[in-house]
């Protein structure tokens, strides 16, 4: 392709499509320090409260003194054109493939060129041994899955750093490297609900967790108090750092969509280890399928199954009583689940009737049940600011129902006042049949723990 005259020598103009996560770390590895670019900005999509926002000028670097506006992704075309963008980079994740596509097609069809970055691209290299947990969809039981491999290879006699995927939802300077040793360093952080479900596991099981934005330096400060990096991903995205042992799982509730939905194939196709999760309540035929599908795409791949037994800590006080159900928020969302573990545990303790949450809906909450009009009669644990916090505590309070049933991983009762008898619902990850998870951790662990 021929340059002209006056585009000779000038910067490459980029939009970075994102939703407070990937997209930064997109710009920190391959374009921050790269004088052939100039990033005009990033977009939002997917969590509220992002767009408007500035990544700071102490993180964007020297190239961005003013730092670089954060705009809502309804403006792309626009900024396309008046801002003469020449590429757009999609950085996000949990996106059909005809959702990519469709928004290829926008920025193609205003004259900018459309990129995916690839996964050698953007993964940083660890001086200790890492261990990564993907998935093809959010909501596949990636958290549970990452509390048995921690306490695996603990058992092995090693230190391990679980590194979170990103929730930047604060000030972002504040937060470019995070480490969460006790559940008071979460308070002072003010994390999220969706932070909070995340972390606290960790936490109680003994490991330290670290987050944060500049993922550079939150590896560094990891490899400084860890032998292993456990990478806990977010949504179906990427590992931020090159695995030597890639875990993914596939949700059988969801046949078919481990290999419709971006990056969720990429990591399918990556995989050292598929993991087919919740096999003890999904139909057969669908774990049939799905096996089928990851077998064709990845042969090479070790798959094992898991079940993921749903237990409440009081059935009796759900039996006969007219119950609302909470259930996680990310993998209602942009998941695309309508019902979790909480409807299941529920339903099997003989609630009498699961009450919809949907006419009792406030303010923020309200607007999550307009965007996702796929979920059923059960109010996601949304929590992104205060603001929405006290909507759910609202919602919460509108319902008339006997009892509340709470499936998020972090505890709701400490973060706000629930007024009616509320139980708790937990969910671990069980290994079935042969061959097992365990077996090739340990193998994996032994060399390191020999030199720990």
């Amino acid at each position: 392709m021929k340059t002209s005259g006056k585009d000779r020598g000038r910067r490459r103009r980029v939009l970075i499509l994102g939703a407070g996560g990937r997209d930064f770390h997109n710009f920190n590895t391959v374009f921050r320090d790269a004088p052939a670019y100039e990033v005009v900005g990033f977009t939002a999509a997917q969590i509220p409260n992002i767009a408007g926002r500035v990544y700071p000028a102490e993180l964007a670097g020297p190239l961005y003194p003013a730092g670089i506006p954060v705009y809502a992704e309804a403006e792309m075309e626009e900024l396309i054109t008046s801002r003469a963008i020449d590429e757009v980079i999609l950085s996000y994740s949990d996106l059909s493939h005809i959702s990519v596509m469709h928004i290829a097609s926008r920025a193609v069809a205003r004259g900018a060129d459309f990129r995916l970055l690839s996964a050698r691209s953007t993964m940083l290299r660890s001086t200790r041994p890492v261990v990564s947990i993907c998935a093809v969809r959010t909501g596949a039981g990636k958290s549970p899955l990452a509390r048995l491999v921690a306490r695996v290879l603990r058992e092995q006699g090693l230190r391990v750093a679980v590194v979170r995927h990103p929730m930047p939802y604060g000030d972002l300077v504040k937060e470019a490297v995070q480490r969460f040793a006790t559940l008071a360093d979460l308070a002072e952080a003010d994390c999220t609900i969706e932070e909070r479900e995340e972390y606290e596991p960790h936490i109680a099981a003994g490991d330290l967790v670290f987050a944060g934005v500049d993922y550079e330096r939150v590896l560094r400060r990891a490899e400084a108090e860890a032998d292993v990096i456990l990478w806990d991903g977010g949504n179906n995205d990427l590992p931020f750092f090159q695995p030597d042992l890639e875990i993914v799982l596939a949700d059988p509730h969801r046949p078919g969509h481990e290999t419709t939905y971006y990056p969720g194939e990429a990591n399918l196709l990556r995989a050292d280890v598929v993991v087919l999760t919740k096999v003890d309540t999904a139909d057969p035929q669908d774990v049939r399928d799905v096996e089928e599908n990851v077998r064709r795409v990845n042969p090479r791949a070790t798959v094992i199954k898991t079940a993921m037994p749903v237990r409440l800590d009081d059935a009796s006080a759900v039996r006969g009583k007219r119950a609302l159900v909470i259930e996680d928020g990310p993998t209602l969302t942009h998941g695309g689940m309508a019902y979790g573990a909480g409807t299941l545990a529920a339903t099997r303790a003989g609630a009498a009737q699961l009450v919809d949450p949907r006419p009792y809906a406030v303010g923020s909450i309200k607007l999550v049940f307009e965007a996702f009009p796929q979920l059923g009669p059960v109010l996601p644990a949304m929590g992104y600011g205060d603001e929405q916090v006290r909507d759910l505590e609202a919602t919460i309070r509108a319902v008339p129902c006997e009892v509340v049933v709470v499936a998020s991983p972090v505890d709701l009762r400490r973060l706000m006042q629930i007024d009616k008898p509320a139980v708790r619902v937990g969910y671990e990850v069980e290994e079935m049949g042969e061959p097992k998870l365990t077996p090739i951790l340990r193998e994996f662990a032994a060399p390191y723990a020999a030199h720990a």
